[in-house]
């Protein structure tokens, strides 16, 4: 017979018993609750990522070319090939200390930055460095280490060296995302880069594919290739005589822009200095990698007044051999403005103001217009707006006229207090040059898919702002500067080639005035102007050893203008 104080320790015992397997009961259903529903999300993505194998699948980048007119041959500029990198699988590695002091002089990297990727033993492929040279992959393998191993990687590479550097840019790295950088392969990475693929299938916990387990692909896609409008001649010829004139002149940079006035296809666009995308990391200074001829924003000063002469001849205001007296100078409200030379001239045609650079003159000019018809002339030549080229542009400013300042719009109509790019004045000089019809500048000639469908780019003429009677006139008034006046140097024996000079001062960095003793010479032209062949800037950035463009830019445009008459084999027209 069990006492009553057996009966209650047993009663006793089965209540702590029963206790506990409440407790436990809950406890598994709070663990429960836990994982699958306060953590659920997060738990299952672990649970399918450890029985999921994912291979990525990397696309092919776009190549990019362009014409050898000699050859007619495509010639790469832009194209990838494999290059060797070292890589651990930390496991196999039995002492981090020694095989780092091995690896740390022929990888020129410190020890301290190796180790912790040879001890990290979580992961089973970590590289140790890309693009090893045939010299230091030798090295690696004469010192026998276990754990190392060689792989290879696709590698962005430009075999014409500094040719069109500014225009391809390059590939690099934005933080771990590697991408283009800089002009085209910047502007085009999207096309260029392709769509990266991947295989996902369900592994067992070996890491092997799982036979017949569910599978998932998305598709790689390569990236498009790109041909230019460069012609590769052109494009060598400018870049060495752009070369030797800023370093004669003493400048800091110069650019040149060539392009076929009846189409828009830019033929050449160089900058200097320059640089090698194959060592691009060399170059100390990033400034050094942006294109001037399209991010260049500056006062172009003179080779702006054709464009303000355009506007009121074709508004009929005045004719080419419309007259008024320059006096060398002429006050507006509380400013004077002279002549570069400002000796009084007394009675000059519209012709001569372009021949001897008047500033009097075309301010004149405008006046029979208006400033509202003006500033509409000069948007509708797109002053002010990006032309949509395929590089990374700037758009320059018109700012300086919102207020109607007399004295802004009198300084604009000789180029000075507006700012443009030089492919933006390219743009407004195609009117000129080809009977009144603007065209948009492209460099991109087709586009081909990794299929081998090509899409051409179409001609595109943006509007008609000048009538060809005023273009032929403006012409011939630009033929006047390169036979009688500041022009004289862009000439070519034989032909008759339309231009003008421009010797633009240069705006201090806090916008109050203006630089002492630096300028920036440029000249723009075409020719011959029968039937133009090329319409070409060339910009000289504050030479040191003359003042004015008909010393230095108009020089450059001369030898470039005349190497491309001979290559074209264009019979003299004179």
């Amino acid at each position: 017979m069990v006492s009553k104080k057996n009966k209650s320790l047993n009663l006793e015992r089965s209540s702590l018993l029963a206790a506990f397997f409440v407790f436990g009961f809950l406890a598994i259903i709070a663990r429960l609750a836990q994982l699958q529903i306060v953590n659920g999300n997060e738990n299952r993505q672990k649970a399918e990522n450890q029985r999921s194998m994912v291979l990525r699948l990397l696309p092919s980048r776009g190549q990019i070319s362009i014409i050898d007119r000699s050859t007619q041959q495509l010639l790469p500029v832009a194209t990838n090939i494999q290059k060797p990198l070292v890589y651990t699988v930390p496991g196999e590695i039995q002492n981090p200390n020694l095989v780092a002091a091995s690896l740390s002089g022929v990888l020129r990297l410190p020890e301290e930055d190796l180790l912790p990727k040879l001890v990290n033993k979580d992961k089973k492929y970590i590289i140790l460095k890309k693009q090893l040279t045939e010299e230091d992959q030798e090295k690696i393998r004469t010192l026998n280490l276990s754990g190392i191993y060689f792989d290879n990687e696709g590698a962005r590479y430009y075999p014409q060296g500094q040719l069109l550097a500014h225009v391809l840019g390059f590939v690099g790295y934005k933080g771990d995302l590697r991408q283009g950088i800089y002009g085209l392969e910047g502007y085009e990475e999207e096309a260029l880069a392709g769509k990266e693929g991947v295989v996902k299938q369900e592994g067992d916990i070996s890491g092997a594919w799982i036979f017949g387990g569910k599978r998932q692909t998305e598709p790689v896609k390569d990236g498009d290739s790109l041909i230019l409008t460069i012609d590769k001649n052109i494009q060598y010829k400018a870049e060495e005589i752009l070369a030797d004139a800023v370093v004669k002149h003493g400048a800091t940079g110069g650019s040149v822009i060539v392009a076929d006035p009846k189409t828009g296809k830019i033929l050449a666009m160089a900058s200097y200095p320059t640089f090698d995308p194959n060592q691009f990391n060399k170059v100390v200074d990033p400034a050094a990698f942006n294109n001037e001829t399209v991010t260049g924003v500056y006062e172009p000063g003179s080779i702006f007044k054709p464009l303000t002469l355009a506007a009121a001849l074709n508004e009929g205001k005045i004719k080419a051999d419309t007259t008024y007296v320059d006096e060398g100078q002429i006050k507006i409200d509380d400013k004077v403005i002279k002549n570069s030379d400002p000796k009084p001239r007394g009675v000059q045609t519209m012709t001569q103001v372009l021949e001897q650079s008047l500033n009097t003159g075309v301010i004149f000019a405008k006046d029979q217009i208006g400033d509202d018809i003006f500033l509409r002339y000069l948007k509708d030549f797109g002053f002010g707006e990006k032309t949509g080229i395929e590089l990374p542009e700037k758009k320059g400013s018109l700012d300086n006229l919102k207020f109607k300042i007399k004295i802004n719009y009198a300084t604009a109509s000789f180029g000075q207090g507006i700012s443009v790019t030089p492919i933006q004045m390219i743009q407004a000089f195609t009117a000129i040059a080809n009977g009144g019809k603007m065209l948009k500048p492209y460099i991109v000639a087709s586009k081909i898919d990794p299929f081998g469908n090509r899409q051409d780019t179409k001609v595109s003429i943006l509007k008609d702002i000048i009538s060809a009677q005023t273009s032929n006139t403006v012409t011939a008034m630009m033929v006047n500067v390169v036979e009688n006046g500041h022009g004289k140097r862009a000439g070519v024996p034989g032909y008759y080639i339309a231009g003008k000079t421009g010797t633009a001062q240069i705006s201090k960095q806090n916008g109050l005035g203006y630089e002492e003793h630096a300028t920036i010479g440029s000249f723009i032209g075409f020719g011959p102007v029968e039937d133009p062949k090329f319409l070409m800037l060339v910009r000289i950035d504050e030479p040191k050893t003359v003042q004015y463009a008909e010393s230095t830019a108009a020089p450059a445009f001369g030898e470039i203008a005349k190497f491309i008459l001979n290559y074209y084999q264009v019979a003299p027209t004179r």
